[in-house]
């Protein structure tokens, strides 16, 4: 953590990942700084500020103002808005897959497919009008009929990790929006860049909002009131942080933690093809392969498949 007067002129070629507040990039109050390093060279690339308190409170009240108009946008609308994100995402893929792996370390083959799995998601954004659907059900009861509808909650929130800095934003914002929320984002502070060239893509509706910082501002999105949804990917320990805070101060959450991929190896399998399967997928990519979802970290061995035995490792 630096603090201003730490923080030296930067030279042209480091980027600042700026706050987003009401449609616009704004100037920056912080005195907290953090450097964005390239893991390959050591090369500070980039810059992010830690969002003030009241910068927080500015971009979910820019939410919550946005809402009362973005709700009743007709979904159309919306889905129209968000086929024209999708292809500036696919227009620039190779471009955020370059950015992404100088910031956070993944080779450029691993970055693409970061990007490219996002764009699945907006993609399937793109065809919610079905999901969107409600329900009706006559004649339930003597002279009673009953429906359902669905309705948007109103501003979501999401906090993302640093080893997905593509695919998990795209995950959470343009489903949230399709849908008739308001979102503010609160990238890693450890690689934001990709994300905000994201971010920058999907500026058209005025509903996005992002914030940087640390624990001070994750707190400061679970406990605040107009905040009525968060959606978090990360280790177990914050997590089962922001579930509890933000459950208590009565927001739906959804917390998805830790995650591991398991690989059975049953009897049948080629020796060779398999081990070359499992060194690529547990140590593939050079970016602390523990510390994603996708490693295999567990192995799982069928020695006997006719008594059903099994040994892990």
């Amino acid at each position: 953590m630096n603090t201003a007067a730490e923080h030296p002129a930067q030279s042209a070629s480091v980027r600042t990942a700026k706050l987003l507040i009401d449609g616009r990039f704004v100037d920056l109050k912080t005195s907290e700084w953090r450097d964005v390093v390239n893991p390959a060279t050591q090369e500070v690339v980039g810059r992010v500020p830690f969002a003030t308190m009241d910068e927080v409170n500015a971009a979910v009240a820019a939410a919550h103002k946005a809402f009362q108009t973005w709700r009743t946008t007709p979904l159309g609308t919306r889905i129209c808005l968000m086929l024209k994100f999708q292809d500036l995402v696919r227009q620039n893929q190779k471009r955020i897959a370059q950015t992404l792996t100088v910031e956070q370390g993944k080779t450029l083959a691993d970055a693409e497919g970061d990007v490219f799995r996002g764009l699945e998601v907006v993609e399937h954004a793109c065809s919610i009008s079905t999901l969107q659907q409600g329900e009706f059900s006559e004649n339930v009861a003597g002279g009673v009929d009953t429906y359902t509808l669905r309705q948007p909650l109103g501003v979501c929130a999401g906090i993302t990790p640093f080893n997905f800095p593509a695919m998990i934003p795209l995950w959470m914002f343009p489903m949230a929006i399709v849908c008739g929320n308001t979102f503010v984002l609160k990238p890693s502070e450890q690689d934001p860049l990709s994300t905000m060239e994201l971010v920058e893509l999907a500026m058209e509706a005025g509903v996005l909002n992002v914030v940087h910082g640390g624990k001070d501002v994750v707190d400061a999105i679970c406990t605040h009131p107009d905040i009525k949804a968060i959606s978090f990917v990360g280790s177990t320990a914050v997590g089962t942080h922001v579930y509890n805070l933000a459950s208590q101060h009565g927001k739906r959450v959804q917390s998805m933690m830790g995650a591991k991929n398991h690989a059975v190896v049953l009897p049948d399998a080629n020796k060779e093809q398999t081990l070359n399967a499992l060194v690529g997928a547990g140590f593939g990519a050079a970016w602390r392969p523990r510390w994603r979802c996708s490693s295999a970290a567990r192995r799982t061995g069928c020695l006997n498949s006719s008594k059903r035995r099994r040994r892990s490792r």
